[in-house]
């Protein structure tokens, strides 16, 4: 048993784990990752942690797990492909994409992808910020980091989580289960980090 352990055990308070959200830890999760997207998800992780309860080392590890795997390691905050890719999206009635051009203008930002003109507008006016009007914010850490938390807080993914059921979380993320095999290895890289 650590000391912490048994400062609390004699105390009869239960141990808090160090869920700290910190730059060290981050590039450990994704030692690859950029240094303006690690340094903007860890500069106000704790804060933003906070305001949306994922107070848990369970929701923490999911969170960032996902997070993890849509930024391919923290090094993109911008889904990969070009204009002929983005086409996918044209004309996306689900995604909100009723205007020409909709499909390249509103691809996936951020740390959760952000995609669709009605996404961009919904978590727009969510954290205060005119995404659907300059799309290309939704790309910048801080705003990235505002809009996942906003995105987790309103799809309640925190139950998914609290149940440890990785597929759930992936899809209230992404819809499906696309790369459900690194969320999971992500998961488990983060059970180690934050104990």
């Amino acid at each position: 048993m650590s000391l912490r352990g048994i400062v609390a055990y004699i105390s009869g308070t239960s141990p808090q784990p160090e869920l700290a959200v910190t730059r060290e830890r981050l590039l450990r999760l994704t030692p690859s990752g950029k240094a303006d997207i690690v340094d903007g998800v860890a500069q106000r992780f704790d804060a933003l942690a906070r305001e949306h309860d994922v107070s848990t080392r369970l929701r923490l590890c999911h969170f960032l797990a996902q997070a993890a795997h849509e930024t391919d390691g923290f090094r993109a905050l911008e889904e990969y492909g070009g204009a002929s890719y983005f086409l996918r999206y044209e004309g996306r009635q689900d995604l909100g994409n009723t205007q020409a051009g909709d499909g390249i203008r509103y691809h996936g930002r951020g740390i959760f992808q952000l995609t669709g003109r009605a996404n961009y507008r919904r978590f727009g006016k969510i954290i205060g910020i005119d995404l659907e009007a300059v799309p290309e914010r939704a790309k910048e850490p801080d705003i990235s980091l505002l809009v996942a938390f906003a995105y987790w807080s309103e799809r309640a993914i925190s139950a998914a989580a609290d149940a440890d059921d990785v597929a759930a979380v992936t899809k209230l993320i992404n819809g499906g289960r696309n790369g459900l095999a690194e969320r999971a290895r992500y998961l488990e890289k983060a059970k180690g980090i934050w104990v």
